[in-house]
């Protein structure tokens, strides 16, 4: 990866780490435990958040894979939540890796250079990556990467096919939205693959995009939505964050749908706003939690290769869309089936998606510019 596109990635993704909102950031002396053991040979296992829980997405999905480590592997495990304050992420860092912890766990791009850093320094230590897109690994590192072109196809693809079905909420516009937080590769891998499962579906059918600039503002996702829908839009992919949860407060307002990311947003939500909730058709999601829990057992085992990123997509089932109880009562029978082929067809290898990651600028621009409304 070219340098210049190395410091964007590593930028955005670093606000991408703001997403819980808040402002807390909390050291060592102020963390709180998680699901401790009480033995005291069980594997130590634990989690430093660079930002803080509570997203209903990205961290919020690592913390769950740390709960099944607890319950699963009988580990003592602890969750640190670092905050947004970027200074205090290498104090903590070498902090935690100064005591007996077996494995210490974190994620994102903008984590990568100074986890690998701090895993060399400390050989006697096990280290997970779970989401990062740099390939470079210490050689006492497990690091994972997501296909999110593959899933983003599949939630294009569902996006369309609902817009021109009879659904309640979907109009007679061939028009779908896409937030995102930034305009950079990490966001625009989603939105390429997104495109081009919705004219894959659809062929003639309009992507409304726009980007919010902020990764914690979800009255800037909501302003944003509202814009979308109020043109004609019927569903609105987030791919912001934080600022993501706007997208759903609009989606209440104008009776119109969503599509979450990262984590099942639709049943998050459904325990505190039902009918925000079952608007949220499906949510594209990277299966951070399993991942950890794959990871952490394989360090138990003494079968897990260090040293390397590995690349999970539909195949390995590390990524998919969600089917949950809105998505079987809401969406219809036709889509469902016609979804269930094109996630066939993608394992297969027989339809390929494009990476945005690999992207010049005019590349993305061109494929924006083809379903502009």
């Amino acid at each position: 990866m070219k340098r210049s596109l190395l410091a964007l990635v590593l930028a955005a993704v670093m606000l991408i780490a703001a997403c819980s909102g808040g402002g807390k950031n909390a050291g060592p002396a102020d963390n709180k435990p998680d699901n401790s053991g009480s033995k005291s040979d069980n594997l130590k296992v634990v989690l430093l958040v660079p930002g803080t829980l509570g997203d209903k997405s990205f961290f919020d999905a690592a913390n769950s894979g740390l709960e099944q480590v607890a319950n699963s592997l009988q580990a003592e495990t602890k969750v640190i939540e670092m905050g947004v304050d970027t200074t205090k992420w290498e104090p903590t860092f070498n902090s935690v890796a100064a005591q007996d912890w077996d494995v210490i766990i974190s994620g994102g791009s903008q984590i990568t250079e100074l986890l690998n850093a701090t895993a060399e320094k400390n050989p006697d230590k096990k280290f997970i990556n779970y989401d990062t897109d740099i390939p470079e690994a210490a050689s006492n590192v497990y690091a994972i990467s997501y296909a999110t072109n593959e899933v983003s196809f599949l939630a294009g693809a569902a996006a369309a096919l609902t817009s021109v079905s009879d659904m309640p909420n979907a109009n007679e516009d061939k028009k779908i939205g896409f937030l995102g937080g930034m305009d950079i590769p990490a966001i625009n891998a989603f939105l390429v693959g997104y495109i081009e499962g919705a004219k894959y579906a659809v062929p003639d059918i309009k992507v409304a995009v726009s980007y919010a600039g902020d990764f914690a503002d979800p009255g800037k996702g909501k302003e944003l939505s509202l814009l979308q829908y109020n043109s004609g839009v019927d569903v609105i992919f987030n791919v912001a964050g934080g600022t993501g949860l706007g997208v759903f407060d609009a989606a209440k307002e104008k009776s119109r749908y969503a599509i979450g990311v990262d984590s099942d947003q639709g049943t998050m939500m459904a325990g505190t706003d039902k009918e925000k909730a079952d608007l949220i058709i499906t949510s594209s999601v990277k299966k951070i939690d399993q991942a950890i829990v794959h990871a952490v057992r394989g360090i138990k085992a003494g079968t897990l290769e260090l040293g390397k990123l590995d690349v999970v997509g539909l195949e390995q089932d590390g990524v998919g869309i969600v089917r949950n109880d809105i998505f079987n009562a809401v969406v219809s029978e036709d889509i469902k089936a016609q979804l269930v082929e094109i996630e066939k067809k993608l394992i297969a290898g027989e339809i390929e998606v494009s990476n945005a990651m690999g992207m010049q600028t005019s590349e993305v621009d061109q494929i924006r510019n083809s379903v502009k409304p």
